[in-house]
């Protein structure tokens, strides 16, 4: 948990910008105000603003279809499927929203799942494991969207600027704003040392004077808005290893329509396979998670990493019809059981390949100029991440 005493209470509250309002982006922004919240008055509350270029914000990504004839929907979790929570700090940080029935435990039923071959036999299903509540998996519900849509809505000083892509730093390298500089008070000046840097859109309008920016975004895209721009840390941008996912959605109109591997008659029952494929990585199945039996048959398949990296710039059309091939051999669907509902979705920045040997990067801060990137790249890749991720960029602000 971020410590109280690690800030001064003669810091004025900083004006900080946050490029993007994934998950990583929102809790940073949580933790800022908490920590201004303990250290700045009534009157003088912080001043954040996320800068999102999608409509939406949240890595915990959802997508529905509602059927015309029941007014029931599809659903599929086509990003994160789940968290985890290891360290005490994030467990009693979640902890509101497991009471409120937000967020819920997953105890899945876990097997390994071998294709059919050409020659036409079954694909073999095997029990593997039940994901327990000791090392839990946990879900946001009713949608995987939901919690970073809490996370957005209880912000208090936060603004959230949708559909804005902000312009490479290197055009606008760091500089004094004369005007602006008239209205800081003392502490400003003297904890912030007059630093402020102007942000601007793909378009050239500007998007303000801020105390910090925190880039957020992945990778890939971190090394564009920070190239030629004096970062003292560029380098490092590009040690992580972050490679694509394509995400297959399949839906269908009725339990009975679902080929038997998913039926739970002729083979074990199960919620999540860890497929043995050169192409297919995992299967979901949506409808049998918790709270979500409303739902009608949904079944989510994320490809493997280097299948997707392989694959990341071909034809999306192509891509499907190869994973609708693959699905169909893992899950041995005949004509009367064929999914009425296909969607592809490609993540070109999905996960990071962490080596056990090599040290964690963590985040990375131009003190020069008040800049920091992060995001869960800079560790593990996951979840739990992008909130310690959030924490030492909260004590690196407050620091100054």
């Amino acid at each position: 948990m971020t410590d109280p005493a690690l800030y001064s209470n003669e810091i004025a509250a900083p004006k900080v910008a946050i490029i993007g309002g994934g998950l990583t982006g929102l809790l940073t922004a949580t933790l800022l105000e908490r920590a201004s919240n303990q250290t700045s008055t009534p009157s003088n509350p912080p001043q954040i603003t996320i800068f999102e270029k999608s409509r939406s914000v949240g890595r915990l990504a959802t997508r529905y279809r509602s059927d015309n004839k029941t007014g029931k929907n599809w659903q599929w979790s086509f990003g994160a499927q789940f968290f985890t929570a290891k360290t005490d700090d994030f467990r009693q940080f979640i902890a509101p929203w497991l009471d409120s029935g937000l967020l819920h435990p997953w105890c899945a039923e876990v097997v390994e799942l071998t294709p059919a071959g050409d020659s036409g036999q079954s694909p073999n299903i095997r029990s593997k494991k039940q994901w327990d509540a000791v090392h839990a998996r946990y879900i946001s519900t009713p949608k995987m969207t939901s919690w970073g849509r809490e996370l957005a809505a209880a912000l208090q000083h936060t603004t959230i600027v949708f559909k804005t892509r902000v312009a490479p730093l290197a055009q606008y390298l760091h500089h004094q704003n004369p005007q602006h500089s008239q209205h800081k008070t003392q502490n400003q000046i003297h904890n912030q040392n007059n630093k402020q840097t102007e942000l601007f859109d793909e378009t050239g309008a500007s998007l303000g004077w801020f105390d910090w920016v925190i880039c957020t975004a992945p990778n890939g895209q971190a090394v564009e808005l920070m190239a030629d721009s004096n970062f003292a840390k560029q380098a490092k941008i590009v040690k992580p290893n972050m490679q694509a996912c394509y995400t297959l959605m399949l839906g269908w109109n009725d339990v009975q329509k679902l080929p038997e591997t998913l039926k739970g008659q002729l083979v074990p029952q199960w919620d999540v396979a860890y497929v043995n494929s050169a192409i297919l990585d995992r299967i979901f199945i949506e409808h049998q998670k918790p709270a979500h039996d409303e739902l009608l048959p949904s079944v989510t398949i994320h490809a493997r990493n280097d299948w997707s990296e392989a694959h990341v710039d071909e034809n999306m059309e192509s891509v499907k019809e190869q994973l609708l091939q693959s699905a169909k051999q893992a899950l041995n669907w005949g004509e009367g059981s064929t999914p009425i509902q296909t969607d592809c979705h490609r993540w070109r920045y999905a996960a990071t390949i962490v080596d056990r040997d090599t040290e964690e990067l963590g985040i990375l801060i131009d003190e020069t100029n008040q800049w920091i990137v992060s995001g869960d790249w800079c560790a593990k890749g996951n979840i739990e991440s992008c909130y310690r991720m959030a924490q030492h960029t909260v004590e690196a602000i407050f620091k100054q």
